[in-house]
């Protein structure tokens, strides 16, 4: 798997520091970069999970969730890590399903979610080859997944997507984020190619992987545009399994779609490069 998705390398690695011997401070200090992009030695797990705390408050609210409804809501988030968010949704919702490619993550964060959250409330799923969820179709009210579908490989996110969709009961919501193309994108993707091949390089690679300046160009791994992911997802008789359809941008950014239905809104601290797609599953 790990020399298929070379985009996987710097995830194994920050996952294997966190199997060590050191304290959840210390992860932070070394791997939370990898999930929130901070840095610095005064980092701690507490202030590490504020952040979360306080970007699931504001995009829940923003994409219409009540308190009421998470309170009574399956939630499965892909791309858990070691629970920076997870925390804050195994308090807001009834159930959590956290899920990542990296077992290590999962473990830490559990421990996350013992200090933080509510861990009673927590399942987590290992998702082994990088795109297929172990779960049971209509079993999940909410998929979640933030700065994680554009560090996949292409096709891995597209299919991931169609598994949010296959989980998700029939009147629930995907809440999921991907990235555009950008102008800086006619240097980023060469040079994101070029690291990733420089971390299939035995001993050097996984090092050179653990360098934060190095995978910020390596995950540099996918782009997706709404349509692409409209029509990845329309049926062989041209039917939709989404309705009530939100594609949430920057306001910076003028957006065409060409698939009717569907609502787009600027919002305030999106970044350029992000959209969320919101949706209601038939």
């Amino acid at each position: 798997m790990t020399n298929r998705r070379a985009h996987f390398v710097p995830w194994r690695s920050a996952g294997n520091l966190t199997e060590t011997n050191i304290d959840s401070d210390e992860v932070v200090r070394e791997t939370g970069w990898v999930f929130n992009n901070k840095t610095g030695d005064s980092l701690t797990l507490e202030s590490f999970v504020k952040t979360g705390e306080a970007e699931v408050k504001r995009y829940m609210r923003q994409f219409g969730f009540t308190p009421e409804q998470l309170a009574a809501s399956t939630l499965l988030e892909i791309g858990s890590g070691i629970g920076r968010m997870t925390s804050e949704f195994t308090q807001s919702c009834a159930k959590v399903i956290a899920a990542d490619v990296d077992a290590a993550f999962l473990e830490r964060c559990r421990e996350t979610v013992s200090t933080h959250g509510n861990v009673d409330r927590l399942q987590t799923l290992y998702v082994a080859d990088g795109k297929t969820l172990q779960l049971a179709g209509d079993s999940v009210d909410i998929v979640f997944s933030y700065i994680t579908l554009q560090h996949c490989d292409h096709d891995d996110a597209l299919h991931l997507t169609r598994e949010a969709v296959r989980v998700t009961r029939a009147g629930g919501f995907i809440v999921l984020n991907y990235r555009f193309n950008v102008l800086s994108d006619v240097f980023l993707r060469p040079l994101g190619l070029l690291v990733r091949q420089l971390w299939r390089v035995p001993v050097i690679g996984k090092r050179f992987s653990l360098w934060r300046w190095a995978t910020r160009l390596g995950w540099q791994a996918n782009r997706l545009r709404p349509d692409e992911i409209f029509d990845y997802l329309r049926a062989t008789d041209g039917s939709s399994p989404l309705y009530e359809v939100h594609v949430f941008h920057s306001p910076r950014r003028a957006l065409t779609i060409r698939e009717v239905l569907v609502t787009t809104t600027p919002l305030k601290r999106v970044n350029l490069s992000h959209w969320w797609l919101v949706a209601k599953i038939k």
